[in-house]
C-alpha cells in the first residue's frame, strides 16, 4: 500500500509540475489532482509506515499563508463584492497553498530532481516552440491566440516571456545537477536559449524587466567581494547592453515613454481606450484612492471593480466600468485595497518568510529560489501576478519545486536508502 501511495504521489507532482505554463483547462485538472491526492493521504495516513508531513523548515510560510488566507476569509464578512465574486477572488488566492503542498508532497531529494526535470522539460518544449513561431514554423500545438502574432505558445506573451525567464535562471543556477559529462553545458545553453527568446522573440515588457532583474542578481553573485560596492550599477549596465543589442527592448522601452507621457498630458487614461501603461497608472491611482478611504481592513476580497467603479463615478467627468472580478494590475495594491495595509503587510510578510527558508538551504537550491522569489515580486509590481490564473500557478508551484530541492539538502546522508534522506 505504501509503495503504491508513494509513486502515486510523485506521479502527482510530476503532473503538476508538467502542467505549469501549458492551457489553464490543464493546469486546473493537474490541481485538482493535487488536492485529490492530498485528501486521500489525509484519509489514508495511518495505513503508511511514514505519513505525508509538512516540513519543519517551511514553517514560517506556512505561517505566513494561512494567516493571509484566514485574513482573506474574514474580510468575506466585510466585503463590498457581491458573495460569489468575494468567494471566487478567495479561491484565485488558495494557489498559494500548493507552495508548501507541493513540497509535503516531495519526500527526497531524488524525487525534487525528477519533478524539476520533469518541469524543465516542458519549460523547453516551450522555448522551442516559440522559436519555430518565431520562424514561422506552423506549431500545431500551440494555442495562444497571440501565437502568430507575438510568437506566445500557450498563454499570453506576458505571462510567458515572465516564465521563460525564470526558466532560464533556474537552468543557470541547477546546471550541475544535470548529469552527463556534457550536462552542466547543456543547461548553460538551455539557459542561453531561453534569454534570447525573452529579449528578442517574446514583446513583454514585465518579462524584460524581470529578465533583467534576473541577470543582474547572477552578476551580482558572481562579483568578486571587493567589486561588490559596484552592485547597484550593474543592473543600469544590463540594461544599456540590452538596450543597445535588443530592438524590441528598445521599442518597448520607448513606447513606455510615450505611453506615461500621454497619460500625464490627459491623452492616456481612458479605461478602454487608453495604453497599457496608461490604464496601470490609472488604476493604480484609484487604488491608492481607495486605500486612502479603507486604509485598515480594505474593502474586503473581491472588492476591487466595485471599488474602481464607485471612484470612476464619483470622480471621473467620463467615469468607465471594468468587468467584475478585474484587477489593477499590481499585486500589492491589490492587497491594500482589499485588505488595507495590513494586506500589503501580509504580502511582503509571505515573501520575506520564503527568502528565510531559503537561507538554510545549499547554494544551487538556495539561488535558484530565490531567483523565483525575486521575479515573483518584480513581476507583482506591474501585473496582479499571484491573483491571475496560470502566471500565479507557475510561481506558486515552482516555488514549492525549489523549496523541496533545498528541503533535502545538496548530498544524500551517507548510509540512508535513495527517497530517505534526513530532513533535518
Amino acid at each position: 500500500m505504501q509503495t503504491k501511495l508513494l509513486n502515486f504521489r510523485l506521479v502527482l507532482v510530476c503532473i503538476a509540475a508538467a502542467a505549469i505554463g501549458l492551457p489553464i483547462a490543464i493546469i486546473s485538472i493537474a490541481k485538482l489532482l493535487l488536492l485529490l491526492g492530498a485528501a486521500g493521504f489525509f484519509l489514508f495516513s495511518r495505513r503508511l509506515t511514514r505519513p505525508l508531513t509538512l516540513h519543519g523548515r517551511l514553517r514560517y510560510t506556512r505561517l505566513a499563508i494561512l494567516i493571509a488566507m484566514l485574513a482573506f476569509g474574514l474580510s468575506i464578512f466585510w466585503t463590498a463584492a457581491p458573495l460569489l465574486e468575494a468567494l471566487g477572488s478567495f479561491a484565485k488566492y488558495a494557489k498559494l497553498l500548493f507552495i508548501p503542498l507541493v513540497a509535503a508532497f516531495i519526500q527526497s531529494r531524488r524525487e525534487a530532481v525528477l519533478a524539476l526535470g520533469t518541469f524543465a522539460a516542458l519549460q523547453l518544449l516551450m522555448v522551442i516552440s516559440s522559436w519555430l513561431l518565431f520562424f514561422h514554423v506552423p506549431v500545431p500545438w500551440a494555442t495562444s491566440p497571440t501565437a502568430v502574432l507575438y510568437n506566445s505558445v500557450f498563454s499570453s506573451y506576458l505571462d510567458e516571456g515572465i516564465m521563460t525567464a525564470v526558466f532560464a535562471a533556474i537552468c543557470w543556477h541547477l546546471r550541475k545537477l544535470v548529469p552527463g559529462r556534457f550536462g552542466s553545458l547543456i543547461a548553460t545553453g538551455i539557459a542561453l536559449l531561453a534569454l534570447l527568446n525573452v529579449f528578442f522573440v517574446l514583446q513583454g515588457r514585465t518579462g524584460h524587466v524581470v529578465a533583467l532583474a534576473l541577470i543582474s542578481l547572477v552578476i551580482a553573485w558572481e562579483l568578486p567581494r571587493r567589486y561588490r560596492k559596484f552592485v547597484a550599477l550593474v543592473p543600469v549596465i544590463v540594461l544599456a547592453v540590452m538596450v543597445a543589442l535588443s530592438p524590441k527592448v528598445q521599442h518597448r522601452i520607448i513606447d513606455v515613454k510615450i505611453e506615461v507621457m500621454g497619460f500625464f498630458a490627459g491623452q492616456g487614461s481612458s479605461v478602454v481606450t487608453g495604453t497599457s501603461s496608461g490604464i496601470r497608472l490609472h488604476f493604480w491611482h484609484r487604488a491608492l484612492q481607495s486605500m486612502a478611504d479603507h486604509p485598515l481592513i480594505g474593502t474586503g476580497v473581491g472588492s476591487w471593480s466595485i471599488e474602481f467603479n464607485r471612484l470612476e463615478r464619483l470622480k471621473s467627468r467620463s467615469p468607465e466600468s471594468i468587468r467584475i472580478m478585474g484587477n489593477p494590475h499590481q499585486e500589492y495594491l491589490l492587497w491594500g485595497v482589499q485588505l488595507g495595509i495590513g494586506g500589503i503587510i501580509l504580502l511582503l510578510a509571505i515573501l520575506v518568510s520564503i527568502f528565510r527558508e531559503t537561507l538554510a538551504m545549499d547554494e544551487l537550491a538556495a539561488r535558484s529560489a530565490q531567483s523565483t522569489l525575486l521575479a515573483l515580486a518584480v513581476s507583482c509590481l506591474f501585473n496582479s501576478t499571484i491573483y491571475d490564473a496560470l502566471i500565479g500557478d507557475f510561481f506558486c508551484i515552482t516555488l514549492g519545486l525549489l523549496l523541496a530541492l533545498g528541503v533535502y539538502g545538496s548530498q544524500p546522508v551517507a548510509g540512508t536508502p535513495v527517497g530517505h534522506e534526513r530532513t533535518e
